[in-house]
């Protein structure tokens, strides 16, 4: 996995890049909280549960389906969320999505249930160029998580600061342009 900080980058880049009306404060926290809720699911191996058991690391909580319902309850948390129903559950679940996404781009550990209930098989992606983390936070102040951190930023975070900063520009090029047509008429 990416360390888990790190899946906040894409709905953050998202989020920010699309700015306030359309992603408000609240979607945009639930969003990075969806991001980051499926590595709880690490707590299972001090529990005893095996890596590779449906409930162990990479298990249902990095599957499709927990991603759908995570977008289903911004669904009916919309009103709190200060978003319509159908855009917060969108972007919670495309959150929640990336996470099992980035995950299935790490070079180590086990794949992806991405499919479960349906498949128990495990995936990855025939790129995997992001380094896996450490488990611990020992490790991941280490050496060895130096290079995580370094495989993340170039993999993760530059490329989501890049899109982003595109979707920014645009919507700034956007506003300008109704204005100039505005003034058109």
């Amino acid at each position: 996995m990416p360390t888990v900080i790190s899946h906040a980058a894409v709905p953050l880049a998202i989020g920010l890049g699309l700015g306030s009306n359309l992603v408000p404060r609240r979607l945009l926290l639930a969003g990075v909280a969806a991001s980051m809720v499926p590595d709880m699911d690490v707590i299972g191996l001090k529990l005893g549960i095996a890596y590779d058991h449906d409930m162990g690391h990479r298990g249902i909580t990095h599957s499709m389906l927990f991603a759908l319902i995570s977008g289903l309850a911004a669904y009916y948390l919309a009103p709190w969320l200060k978003s319509p129903p159908r855009r917060a559950a969108l972007f919670v679940f495309m959150a929640g999505w990336s996470h099992g996404i980035l995950d299935m781009f790490t070079n180590g550990g086990l794949g992806i249930a991405f499919f479960w209930p349906f498949s128990h098989e495990r995936y990855f992606l025939p790129w995997r160029f992001i380094e896996v983390s450490p488990l611990t936070m020992e490790k991941v102040f280490s050496a060895r998580g130096l290079q995580v951190m370094y495989s993340e930023l170039r993999w993760v975070w530059l490329p989501c600061i890049s899109i982003g900063l595109a979707l920014a520009a645009a919507r700034y090029w956007a506003k300008r342009f109704r204005q100039v047509e505005m003034n058109r008429t």
